[in-house]
């Protein structure tokens, strides 16, 4: 009964009207079906990946770094350190023009796209599977995203991430947010990551001093600076010219730039031809050291928050005064080295200029930093000498002497007579002042020479010990070095408190005796040096601690100790000072010979200088300067100082 049914049936397969392997493929309906199977399986692969994908919350530590830059007190770029060239700048201080240079050039659909490029995805994964490359197809957001938080390898794999990434982000962030971090992340060669920098590196100009046509350039740079920085090659050249022309018709195809401005861009905008911000010098590298040591101190910032980047310090060096000074110095080194080759080995050059009101103008750190890094006009190392002597004569001056026991102290003046032989033995108020070994201490002068009966003003204009030792002891070496600690010299520099100490044991920098010096020109009032006048970060204001001020001694004892400095000038170089500039200094030596100092004011600005000889493979101990430093007729120290005074003020 079933078998005429069974009959009837018909085979699925093969299908009739095919033969061979034809019947074994899939009918349109099925194709059909398979392939709206495929995208609802990836447009489900996609809407799970969208809802497993996280914005991270961290960017990548090399895109958050920034180099931190110093200024000269003249506002131009003295230095810049840290890893990267970066400068973040908020997005208002960045013109419009900048910004839709950038827009024209890279994505000017941005504002109105969710931040991937469909069609460029597509094209992107064309090529990908066709080449083997993901070149193409990154919005502005997609390359945020890849300057922040991903990688920059080429595997479908990232740029699928992205894609995800800079979904979410479209929506969690504002346009304006995502422009201004791709702004400020983005590689425009030289060194450079972000806007501001590359503005700088290519202009030598802040970004919101950018023309339109300099703009379209660095817009340039996004697709590729190694291939379109025009200093590189003349094939680089073309290549600019010919995009920068593309970028500005595309801002006035998108209504950006009108065409009668377009008009006046007929001239390629040539940039420098290298980085400004990398012409430093030798001598900046020990600027730096000092302004980095303060401004994190008065700023309070710690090592790691400072190493992050993106401060802009703004330092007191004056670059006339520091050029000026490093000429002098180098100048003395050459002729050291002509003269005595085999002394200049060792010799070191210590100097700093330091104004009335505390700004550190100028320092001679060395002669390289890369192979000596400490800093010679910071270092304690060597004797004062007699270039101490005016600390006595304040502190004198200031508190009044007592020559014998339980008997009230008395004042003392310039015209104090003091005993100037030399060998005179030093007292204390109960009798001789004995040393360690029994015996009785006694000052002594340079060449052993009697004065005989000496003021006080006297004895400081021509450098004569004897004096000054015994000063000391009658006013009190305790007050002798709380004089000079006052005056700016720091405790840790003066040594023990014996009779040695007012002849100059103690060991100041050239730093702190240029600033102990110039308490005496702002009449006695001291201000802490400081190298940092101002500190921003990405253009907001970091809070400083202002420098210590405090009444050192008074006003009046501080012109006293002037006037006898001064006496001192013009009695070594009479005629010397300017017309209508006042000059007080004194030179400084040791009995040991180990160090030969001048310091002194000029103006309001005072400079010390020291010479000395070191040899630092053997020892830190100083060694006899032989003559290295002149004769006290023609000192090298002097002839620094006073070409370093040549911008008097």
């Amino acid at each position: 009964m079933l078998a005429p049914y069974a009959r009837k049936l018909k085979p699925a397969y093969p299908r009739p009207g095919r033969t061979g392997w034809r019947r074994w493929l899939p009918s349109w309906r099925q194709w059909l079906g398979g392939v709206l199977g495929a995208i609802g399986l990836t447009g489900l692969f996609v809407v799970i990946a969208y809802a497993a994908t996280d914005i991270p919350k961290n960017l990548n530590s090399y895109a958050t770094q920034q180099d931190n830059v110093y200024f000269w007190s003249d506002g131009t770029p003295m230095a810049r350190t840290g890893w990267v060239q970066r400068q973040a700048m908020p997005l208002k201080d960045i013109p419009p023009n900048v910004r839709w240079a950038v827009l024209a050039a890279e994505n000017e659909t941005f504002y109105t796209d969710p931040g991937i490029s469909f069609k460029g995805i597509t094209r992107a994964l064309w090529r990908t599977l066709g080449r083997g490359d993901t070149e193409g197809g990154s919005t502005i957001t997609q390359q945020y995203v890849k300057n922040v938080y991903l990688n920059q390898n080429r595997t479908l794999t990232r740029k699928f991430t992205e894609a995800m990434i800079a979904l979410k982000l479209d929506n969690a962030m504002s346009k304006d947010e995502i422009l201004e971090g791709y702004l400020n992340t983005s590689w425009f060669g030289r060194g450079t990551y972000g806007i501001q920098r590359a503005a700088q590196a290519y202009y030598g100009k802040d970004v919101g001093e950018l023309t339109t046509s300099e703009a379209a350039f660095l817009a340039s740079l996004l697709k590729g600076a190694g291939l379109y920085d025009p200093t590189l090659s003349k094939a680089n050249h073309q290549r600019a010219v010919e995009r920068w022309n593309w970028i500005l018709d595309r801002m006035v195809a998108i209504g950006k730039l009108s065409p009668q401005e377009r008009a006046t861009y007929t001239t390629f905008p040539e940039p420098l031809k290298s980085n400004p911000l990398y012409d430093t010098g030798q001598q900046s590298d020990y600027l730096v050291e000092l302004a980095a040591q303060y401004a994190k101190k008065a700023a309070h910032l710690s090592d790691k928050d400072f190493d992050l980047g993106g401060y802009q310090i703004y330092t007191t060096f004056d670059r006339t005064r520091e050029d000026t000074l490093t000429k002098a110095v180098t100048a003395a080194r050459k002729k050291a080295q002509a003269d005595e080759p085999g002394l200049a080995k060792t010799a070191h050059y210590g100097a700093a200029s330091v104004a009335a009101d505390g700004r550190i103008l100028a320092v001679y750190g060395g002669p390289d930093h890369r192979k000596q890094g400490f800093n010679e006009s910071n270092a304690t190392t060597v004797p004062s000498g007699s270039a101490f002597q005016p600390f006595v004569y304040a502190a004198g001056l200031q508190h009044g002497v007592v020559k014998k026991r339980d008997v009230p102290r008395s004042q003392v003046g310039p015209d104090t007579v003091y005993d100037g032989d030399d060998g005179v033995p030093v007292t204390t108020p109960e009798g001789p002042y004995w040393d360690r070994s029994g015996r009785k201490v006694a000052a002594h002068n340079d060449d052993g020479k009697d004065w005989g009966k000496i003021t006080l003003r006297e004895a400081l204009a021509h450098s004569v010990n004897t004096p000054f030792m015994q000063l000391g002891m009658d006013t009190g070496l305790d007050k002798v070095k709380q004089t000079a600690v006052a005056c700016g010299l720091l405790a840790s520099s003066m040594g023990p408190q014996v009779p040695a100490l007012s002849t100059g044991s103690s060991t100041p920098s050239a730093i702190r005796m240029a600033s102990g010096y110039a308490t005496f020109a702002a009449d006695g009032t001291h201000t802490e040096p400081y190298s940092v006048r101002r500190i921003t970060r990405n253009g907001s204001a970091v809070r400083l601690d202002a420098p210590a001020s405090r009444r050192a001694v008074d006003a009046r004892v501080a012109r006293q100790v002037t006037d006898a400095l001064a006496d001192s000038f013009a009695l070594a170089h009479p005629g010397a000072a300017p017309q209508g500039t006042r000059v007080a200094g004194k030179p400084g030596t040791t009995d040991d010979d180990t160090a030969a100092w001048y310091a002194g004011t000029a103006g309001s600005v005072s400079t010390a200088v020291v010479v000395y000889r070191m040899d630092l493979a053997e020892s830190l101990e100083p060694l006899p300067l032989k003559g290295l430093a002149g004769t006290p007729a023609h000192s090298v120290p002097y002839t620094i100082w006073s070409g370093a005074m040549a911008p008097l003020g």
